[in-house]
């Protein structure tokens, strides 16, 4: 299929030099084209057969209409360092989606693997550098866009389009792409592989194997199956590096619990109340499976101490009930 040149464009960020750990190196603007991808033929070659001695870093992120395990998935944004790539998931049916491969695991049987979730990343800079680790250690996109140690912009435009999708909760799903669309789209990716990049240069060797395992068990949360994950790639082992003196990092662990059929709210409690009350008594993450995941399951990550505490936890809360 012939090239056809965008109409589309939009600034991206990228560090002076990716390959330095120097995470005070201000970024090059660059002017890419924001391409709206219909057919497989018009992604990057290399993107569709990934080759293992060439690693290639993408950022991803997706728009739909009631984005969940039953939701409709509209758009999936790929940026690269030379171009931002809109995939079209209505234009361009399933089979555009499973050439890209990473998209939503219950509506098209695709696996994530190798993904860094900027959220685990952050998570993990803020206890390296000293910061206990809380029940509710999260950011927002455009708190982590705002943050000076990553990138340091506002991003007001995102409020419109909140505004927008309260209003017409399917405002993904109209053709043609309005400018709005378009541009909305690009700007959720556009900034990722700068933070990428910020990101990794911060993260030491034993928190960036963390980013691995723990990015690798986050896959799973959603995707979950009856044959224990046997058909997943491995989780990355300890590195040689990381071993002293016959101690390696304490590995974590993926817990999945299933629920009775209604009382997910129970455990959730008013207003989360429950669920917080045992993510503060535990130091491990708890994720409910909810619409986008298995509604009748919780998921606990972390070391084992804190995953079996907290099993036991939710386990007295479902007796209780």
């Amino acid at each position: 299929m012939a090239s056809v040149p965008s109409p589309y464009q939009t600034h991206v960020p990228l560090p002076s030099h990716p390959d330095e750990k120097s995470p005070i190196a201000e970024p090059q603007i660059f002017v890419v084209p924001i391409h709206i991808v219909t057919h497989a033929s018009q992604l990057p070659a290399e993107f569709l057969e990934p080759s293992s001695e060439r690693q290639i870093v993408i950022g991803f992120d997706c728009e739909g209409a009631d984005l969940c395990r039953h939701g409709a998935l509209c758009i999936m944004q790929l940026a690269f360092p030379d171009a931002i790539y809109l995939v079209d998931a209505i234009q361009g049916g399933e089979m555009l989606i499973k050439a890209c491969k990473p998209a939503l695991y219950f509506q098209f049987g695709i696996k994530l693997n190798n993904v860094v979730d900027t959220q685990i990343a952050y998570s993990l800079i803020e206890e390296q550098e000293g910061r206990a680790r809380s029940s509710d250690d999260y950011i927002s996109f455009v708190g982590l866009l705002a943050d000076p140690r990553y990138c340091g912009i506002s991003y007001l435009e995102k409020e419109e389009v909140r505004v927008l999708l309260r209003q017409d909760p399917k405002f993904w799903t109209y053709r043609p792409l309005s400018e709005l669309m378009v541009r909305a789209a690009a700007d959720d990716v556009r900034f990722l592989l700068y933070i990428y990049h910020k990101m990794m240069a911060k993260l030491n060797e034993r928190t960036l194997w963390y980013l691995q395992f723990r990015g690798a068990l986050y896959c799973r949360c959603y995707c979950v199956n009856d044959n224990n994950y046997a058909d997943w790639p491995s989780l990355p082992p300890v590195p040689d590096n990381l071993i002293v003196e016959g101690k390696a990092p304490e590995e974590e662990i993926l817990s999945v619990l299933d629920v009775p059929p209604g009382k997910m709210g129970c455990i959730i409690g008013r207003r989360g109340a429950t669920i917080l009350l045992i993510k503060e008594s535990c130091n491990a993450e708890i994720l409910i499976g909810g619409s986008r995941g298995p509604p009748d399951k919780v998921f606990i990550i972390g070391a084992v101490k804190e995953v079996r505490k907290a099993e036991a936890m939710l386990r007295g809360r479902m007796l209780d009930l």
